[in-house]
């Protein structure tokens, strides 16, 4: 096969499985600008709109950065059996919605998750197989401070309640498939991106490999 040569086709029951890749984080530890990165970097990779029942900060767009609804009807989506998980955060509640996920894996697409470890306990005992869990620490404890400090969404209020709140968050660690330790943007980011690339290719995720390999045992 020379260089100009098209490569053949994969047989068409061939195709992978979506799987669905969780950034979690304390607060500021770095899990959102990763994110951002490996979407823009990664056309396979789609974001999970969460619903939420907190106000709309400024700049956010209903519909792409959150659903923002109502405490009724975020209950009435929990007693409907609609979100795949949800939590308590900050005295404001968080889930994804079930229908847009399931549709993407099935698809072959990929999903992205920036949630807590609430959320990714959920999501482990209804998908394991499809989870990919990443933890992401911040190099220092006033780093993760500075960090709050310096984006100005928050209060000192604010700010210390999420810094308070940080130690029991990073507890969770050890619960996740990888911990990246977010000193470096690119670096994470090359990380995160080279988990996804691996976990892309799990057996498992190949949908009519085993069909495949005994066709070419047969010399098809």
């Amino acid at each position: 096969m020379t260089a100009d040569t098209p490569s053949p086709a994969l047989p068409p029951y061939m195709h992978r499985r979506g799987l669905m890749l969780v950034l979690s984080s304390p607060s500021g530890a770095g899990k959102t600008t990763i994110a951002r990165r490996l979407l823009e970097q990664d056309d396979e990779l789609t974001m999970s709109v969460s619903a939420t029942t907190r106000a709309k900060r400024p700049g956010e767009v209903a519909g792409v950065d959150y659903h923002f609804t109502s405490l009724t009807e975020f209950d009435l989506m929990v007693n409907q059996g609609k979100l795949l998980e949800y939590a308590k955060v900050f005295d404001n509640y968080y889930g994804t919605p079930r229908e847009p996920v399931e549709q993407a894996l099935a698809g072959g697409r990929d999903v992205l998750f920036d949630i807590d470890w609430q959320g990714t306990q959920q999501l482990k005992e209804k998908a394991r197989d499809d989870l990919v869990s990443i933890f992401i620490l911040p190099p220092s404890a006033r780093e993760l401070e500075r960090r709050l400090t310096s984006r100005a969404q928050d209060s000192q209020a604010e700010i210390a309640k999420r810094m308070s709140k940080a130690s029991n968050e990073m507890s969770h660690w050890a619960e996740y498939d990888y911990v990246i330790i977010n000193n470096d943007v690119d670096s994470s980011v090359a990380k995160a991106h080279a988990i996804l690339t691996a976990e892309r290719l799990v057996r498992r995720r190949q949908v009519g490999l085993s069909e495949f390999v005994k066709g070419l045992q047969a010399g098809v």
